[in-house]
């Protein structure tokens, strides 16, 4: 290897110059650098991004750029087979070395060691780092020896075995060679006919953004975490970093490292450090759930819910799709994640439940909705967490569990402002009804404006009988599994 022959970094997941480790790697090696991303939809079994997706990309991409270019150098830009892209980048340049960070689904983990074997063999030496997690899967094992499949030990375990290290500094000084680069707009990820992102304006995809965000929620919103994280009608009762992370915007450790110095500091209150912390903890869990279980977005996590009644129901799942369920806290939540890209947690978790329990629809069908348009669709957080509320994930919630839409915003949304956010039609509803109009008397509905089933869907299900249809579904689940 030659100092003067140069060296391709492959962005990927990692999108920011801060505690990049290939990155830092790469210029400790003094070559000249080409920074390199690859748009490859070419690659068999690697999963296409969704449309929110699509769109923080580019924008993130653009950040990137302009930060390389700030930095004194170029992002080139390639669309094809990761392969093909880098084996004519080796060509041009004469690089012999690559750089990049890891991943953990299986595909990309497949296509890695490939290029790995390919590119060695030809004397091309490759490196690779962590750039996405505290712990990688394999580094947190249980005593016999496999994976961990309940959160809390898992977290408890992992808390214990991470030990942080100092995170790297932004790269402020790049050199290398300029190549013919793509032009993002070519790309289409940012759809403009129709364009359905105006509501996304509130976010601001790219590294600045997301040490941004870190540094106002730690600033304060952080403070009562604990107890206001359940809350949607919060504008900071969360973080906001989840896309940031997806995209790797920001790394766990830069979030670990501020909230353990502000803790040290007296600035964050150790409860909700930590409970904020256990959120980065869960995500980490889904990690490890995906890098030993590939099919977590498409197959039951607990193979006894291949059994599982689920019904076919198109227009019911188009009414939960677009927020025409009748249940005001399930549909805020559906138009919520459809003008704005993301949905609070708490609300993700009533519409899932909704969707797998109330309208007993399979929760593949849920995971790739929201594959389509959140913009923090991550393929181990989302297969994940679906899975747990369906009842057929690791460390799943009961069976028996079915959330109530209706006292879930009455406790949740006490005051009504999430709804009425997103619900407008009912937003001159009193309180008392807000979250169950069909219980308003009619004096009250027409005072407010609203007409069930014209200008607000009726229910399309009624709580209590389709409570009862899951747990029956649930019941007969059992026997299948038993009589199997």
């Amino acid at each position: 290897m030659s100092q003067s022959a140069p060296a391709i970094v492959w962005f990927r997941e990692d999108l920011r110059l801060t505690d990049n480790p290939a990155l830092h790697a790469a210029v400790a090696s003094h070559r000249p650098l080409v920074l390199l991303y690859v748009h490859d939809e070419e690659t068999p079994g690697l999963r296409p991004l969704g449309g929110a997706s699509q769109w923080w990309l580019d924008k993130s991409l653009r950040a990137l750029a302009a930060s390389i270019e700030q930095a004194g150098a170029q992002l080139t830009l390639r669309s094809g087979s990761s392969e093909d892209v880098l084996n004519a980048v080796i060509e041009e340049t004469g690089a012999d070395a690559v750089f990049w960070n890891r991943r953990y689904d299986k595909a990309e983990r497949d296509l890695d060691a490939h290029l790995k074997d390919a590119l060695t063999t030809r004397g091309i030496d490759v490196s690779s780092y962590n750039a996405r997690l505290l712990n990688e899967p394999w580094q947190v094992e249980t005593n016999a020896g496999g994976y961990y499949k309940v959160f809390t030990p898992y977290w408890r375990a992992a808390r214990s075995n991470f030990h942080a290290r100092n995170t790297y500094g932004r790269q402020t000084k790049l050199s290398g060679p300029r190549l013919d680069s793509e032009a993002l707009d070519d790309w289409g990820l940012h759809t403009s006919s129709p364009d359905w992102s105006t509501g996304f304006d509130d976010w601001t995809p790219g590294e600045d953004g997301a040490i941004a965000r870190l540094e106002d929620f730690l600033d304060g919103p952080i403070k009562g975490y604990k107890t206001d994280r359940n809350r949607p009608d919060l504008d900071t009762s969360t973080s906001g970093l989840s896309p940031h992370l997806r995209f790797g915007e920001i790394g766990p450790l830069q979030i670990w490292r501020a909230v353990h110095a502000g803790m040290e500091a007296g600035t964050v209150p150790e409860t909700d450090g930590h409970n904020f912390l256990s959120e980065i903890g869960w995500r980490e869990f889904s990690h490890t759930l995906l890098f030993y279980n590939p099919a977590l977005a498409s197959e039951n996590y607990n193979a006894a819910f291949d059994f599982m009644p689920w019904r076919t129901d198109q227009p019911a799942f188009e009414a939960w799709a677009k927020g025409q369920t009748g249940y005001p806290m399930v549909d805020a939540g559906m138009r919520q994640l459809w003008q704005t890209g993301w949905m609070h947690n708490r609300v993700r978790m009533i519409v899932a439940s909704f969707l797998t329990k109330h309208l007993l629809l399979p929760w593949q069908r849920g995971e790739a909705w929201f594959w389509d348009t959140l913009v923090d669709a991550d393929p181990a957080n989302n297969a994940a967490s679906w899975q747990w509320t369906a009842g057929s994930g690791a460390d799943a919630a009961p069976y028996f569990r079915v959330f109530n839409p209706i006292s879930q915003g009455s406790k949740f949304d006490e005051t009504g402002a999430y709804v009425r956010r997103f619900c407008p039609e009912l937003k001159d509803l009193p309180d008392k009804y807000l979250h169950a109009p069909w219980e308003a008397d009619d004096a009250t509905l027409r005072k407010a404006g609203i007409t069930l089933g014209e200008t607000y869907p009726k229910p399309i299900v009624d709580h209590s009988g389709a409570r009862q249809r899951a747990l029956e579904a649930y019941d007969t689940l059992k026997e299948k599994r038993d009589a199997a």
